[in-house]
């Protein structure tokens, strides 16, 4: 990133409860910040945008900011695991 924006993606990262909905998933977050962007930072090319967008969704991730996400079934059998 840029030398330049890092300070922006900061700012907006620290920002992002009162930025962002509540509950958001980093889709709706994604969206949220190319709006804030597009309106208040309307100077920006659109590579610089979306770096700083990723930036700002890397810097939540890091916070667990968009919570812990479960894939699968915790209480399925494992069909590789060894038998006791």
């Amino acid at each position: 990133m840029a030398p330049d924006l890092r300070p922006l993606a900061d700012e907006i990262a620290s920002r992002a409860d009162e930025i962002l909905a509540s509950g958001s998933d980093r889709a709706e977050a994604r969206a949220g910040l190319a709006e804030l962007l597009a309106l208040d930072y309307p100077f920006l090319e659109p590579e610089d945008r979306a770096l700083v967008i990723n930036a700002v969704i890397a810097a939540l991730e890091e916070d667990d900011y968009f919570g812990i996400e479960f894939v699968g079934d915790p209480f399925s059998e494992d069909d590789d695991a060894d038998p006791v």
